[in-house]
């Protein structure tokens, strides 16, 4: 059956993949026929995973235990992958919301290690190396946060999404010549262990939050930012590279 948004007889890595969005791409790239490649920090976490993927189309799927905010991480997962047709960069962390005149150092760099720098010396490393085949996708999260939702105290987190966020856009310019496209995801809120209400944080702000800056009423799932995703992987959107697609409930209109 004619379906372009297939993803059979793709192998595709997945960053991030034990949880939230990275969980969720993985689960969907697997239902549309991908062979997928997840790797994260947390084994068992993976392995739970690993064991949800789809295999109606024959696939192995695999996991690789990495820490890809270190050189050594990136370079087992490069050195233990295929050659690929799609990578979906998903790693990330969030931190405490501090004013800038509060912001310490150490918070700013770990930051930018795991949420930027990471992954900017995968994807160089993969290109380098010719883990990229001809007409692959690469696909980066960065956030709405790194774009035009700017939040009081979030300036470490958005500031090491908007430079991913740049940095994406770099890529189509380079990769280009292999014929290789490069977009990102900009999410809004998304439900996620990473977003889930703490003793700071209480549920009513989280619904003040959504009544002011979300048109839809609410927060999306991680399942809606996958989808799109699994959408620039696919050979739906050949002719898109260079882009950052909102995915966001209307937060950037109301910004």
């Amino acid at each position: 059956m004619y379906n372009p948004f297939s993803l059979e007889s793709k192998t595709i890595l997945v960053t991030g993949g034990s949880s939230g969005i990275g969980r969720a791409t993985a689960i969907e790239c697997a239902k549309l026929g991908a062979t997928v490649i997840i790797t994260a920090r947390n084994e068992q976490r993976l392995k739970e995973v690993l064991g949800q993927l789809d295999t109606t189309f024959g696939q192995k799927h695999q996991m690789i235990i990495a820490d890809l905010a270190s050189d050594e991480g990136i370079a087992n997962v490069v050195a233990t992958v295929p050659v690929l047709d799609g990578v979906a960069s998903n790693a990330g962390i969030v931190v405490e919301l501090v004013p800038i005149k509060f912001l310490k150092n150490d918070v700013m760099e770990h930051t930018l290690d795991v949420n930027t720098l990471s992954h900017a010396k995968l994807a160089r490393d993969l290109f380098k190396k010719k883990k990229l085949n001809r007409g692959a996708s690469y696909v980066f999260t960065s956030s709405a946060g790194g774009v035009t939702a700017f939040a009081v105290g979030n300036s470490a987190y958005g500031m090491s999404k908007a430079a991913i966020n740049a940095f994406s856009k770099y890529c189509a310019v380079d990769f280009a010549t292999r014929q290789i496209r490069c977009n990102a995801v900009c999410p809004g809120m998304i439900h996620t262990p990473m977003t889930a209400p703490t003793g700071e944080v209480s549920e009513e702000d989280y619904q003040e939050d959504i009544k002011k800056h979300y048109l839809l009423g609410r927060y999306g799932e991680p399942e809606e930012v996958a989808r799109t995703i699994v959408f620039l992987l696919s050979d739906a959107s050949s002719f898109i590279t260079g882009v950052s697609i909102m995915v966001d409930g209307g937060v950037s209109v109301i910004h």
